[in-house]
């Protein structure tokens, strides 16, 4: 039972993030894989050599052996998230520090470039609409297409913000349950997926009537 236990820990263990070019979202990701396994301080700031002469206590040099060999490992999981042809242009790759210093100076958006594109994301967002024939799926999906997107430049988009531009964005025959909704339900406390499931209820309620509705007319010709 305990082998099979060891197996399945081994097996679900998360895949290193590789980088795709697209170093906002991967760095997001790598940090967070290498924070979940603790390594993450060292790639922070550098290991802090001792001065020549200096003489250390055991505890301090078991500490500077620790400190090496996170190193070490914070490297191998770089090596593995980045191609060799990337790794070939940098040239410092002493410590998981010097790579990851030169990834982000290399490949991060400057401050100028992330701006523009989230202003152009904000417009985006406050001109959402809902189109004709559109689903409540594919109208949420674009939504928070363009949310995620927001959010990723480090946008502080809450959910309420998001819920109340999605209900003032729909169609006008959905105009009686978005007032339902506001009269009933705490939007502060509202998840996106509960207003998703709740609209999606109600579209299949008018797809239903719609039938119906041209069942008859076919009956009555």
């Amino acid at each position: 039972m305990s082998q099979h236990h060891n197996d399945s820990d081994r097996f679900v263990q998360p895949a290193i993030p590789r980088f795709d070019g697209h170093y906002d979202h991967w760095s997001m990701l790598i940090e967070n894989f290498l924070r979940s396994k603790e390594y993450w301080p060292v790639v922070e700031s550098e290991i802090q050599e001792p001065e020549v002469g200096i003489n250390l206590s055991d505890a301090q040099k078991a500490e500077i052996k620790t400190q090496k060999l996170k190193d070490l490992k914070d490297k191998t999981y770089l090596f593995q998230a980045i191609d060799r042809s990337i790794l070939e242009t940098i040239l410092c790759k002493y410590t998981a520090k010097h790579i990851w210093d030169s990834m982000k100076k290399k490949y991060q958006s400057n401050a100028r470039a992330k701006r523009a594109l989230l202003q152009t994301l904000r417009g985006e967002f406050e001109t959402l609409r809902m189109k004709p024939g559109e689903t409540i799926s594919d109208y949420f999906s674009r939504t928070m297409a363009i949310v995620n997107k927001m959010r990723t430049y480090a946008e502080k988009l809450e959910d309420v913000v998001v819920i109340e531009k999605i209900l003032r964005s729909l169609l006008p025959k959905y105009n009686f349950v978005v007032c339902s909704i506001e009269e009933s339900k705490d939007l502060d406390i509202l998840s996106i997926d509960e207003l998703e499931n709740s609209l999606m209820i109600h579209e299949s309620k008018f797809a239903l009537q719609e039938q119906e509705k041209q069942a008859l007319q076919a009956v009555s010709t």
